[in-house]
């Protein structure tokens, strides 16, 4: 902003001149923004006898520029721009120019950590600007921001080409040394598919759902908890939405993850029996002090309660908060 740059400008010229005339220089600086106009002016103190000539003058040397100048009068003097080389010499105007971009960056790096810090936690769509073995370059608004590998999708960091556009959450926003704010995205983190779950589910964002808990395996499976705080609205049946067109754009957003969905309950023994499907459970029996459960499932119903690598009941423990003991009915 105009603002910003008068300051940044005036203290430029004032490093300069000081450079120039010395620390004790008194001087004046105009500089309008709007018309690129700048005039310096040297304050200089009438006296009878010169101590410093940074900030002092004979009367004989003034009355030279003007007759009507007297003892105690302040000499003005205008500082030539015709030359900022002769006026100033090379040095000094190269220390200035490095001075002048060394401080517009640091406003620059400071706008944009002013800007995204707030936003932690916000779905944005930029494009792919570089792919490399670690970490994916996004530009959002110009800005420069890093898809990790530990935050991507596994399997999918081919699946972006350069000037692609991807859709992430911003996970932190953080101040790295001298270089710009280090703007970090993610695609696993839980609070990216509760912001998916808003985006596209009209009920989610106005708050008549619910999203109660979310755990999910990354490209292969999440189990999110949902609850209606209106009873004339199915939790479940608003976020698959007719023929399952809502759901499907977060699984196809994902990667093809599956996502089940749990209509959450304050009875820990209808969470838990939910949380396992697709298997079908006989009984729950919980041990509240110790947050333990034993579930007993039908034979048949064993590797669907388990999962692939265990993955189906490791989910549905760190959904619920138990952790739980399956046992087969025979």
């Amino acid at each position: 902003d105009k603002e910003t740059l008068q300051r940044i400008l005036e203290e430029t010229f004032a490093l300069m001149i000081r450079k120039k005339y010395g620390q004790n220089a008194n001087f004046e600086i105009v500089l309008n923004v709007d018309k690129g106009d700048i005039e310096i002016y040297l304050i200089k103190q009438i006296v009878e006898e010169v101590e410093d000539p940074t900030t002092q003058i004979t009367l004989e040397e003034a009355r030279i520029y003007d007759s009507e100048y007297e003892l105690g009068d302040e000499y003005i003097e205008e500082i030539n721009f015709d030359n900022i080389y002769d006026s100033f010499g090379r040095r000094i105007v190269a220390v200035a120019a490095q001075t002048l971009n060394q401080k517009i960056r640091e406003i620059e790096k400071e706008k944009i950590y002013n800007e995204y810090k707030p936003r932690e936690g916000e779905v944005i769509v930029g494009e792919v600007y570089q792919v490399r073995r670690n970490d994916i370059l996004v530009m959002h608004n110009k800005v420069e921001m890093r898809l990790p590998r530990e935050e991507q999708i596994p399997n999918e960091p081919y699946k972006f080409k350069k000037n692609q556009t991807i859709k992430a959450i911003i996970k932190e926003v953080r101040k790295v040394g001298g270089g710009p704010p280090d703007i970090i995205l993610s695609r696993t983190s839980d609070d990216f598919l509760a912001r998916l779950f808003e985006i596209e589910i009209p009920e989610v964002y106005d708050g008549i759902i619910q999203i109660k808990g979310i755990t999910r395996d990354p490209g292969e499976r999440s189990k999110v908890a949902v609850q209606s705080l209106d009873p004339r609205v199915d939790p479940v049946g608003a976020c698959v939405g007719m023929k399952g067109v809502r759901i499907h754009s977060i699984v196809r957003e994902l990667n093809n993850e599956n996502i089940d969905l749990i209509e959450y309950s304050e009875d820990p023994k209808i969470f838990i029996a939910r949380a396992l499907a697709p298997a079908i459970v006989k009984d729950v029996q919980i041990e509240p002090e110790t947050r333990h459960a034993t579930v007993i499932v039908a034979d048949d119903q064993v590797p669907y309660a388990i999962g692939k690598n265990g993955q189906n009941v490791r989910l549905a423990m760190k959904l619920t908060g138990f952790s739980i003991t399956l046992v087969k009915e025979s």
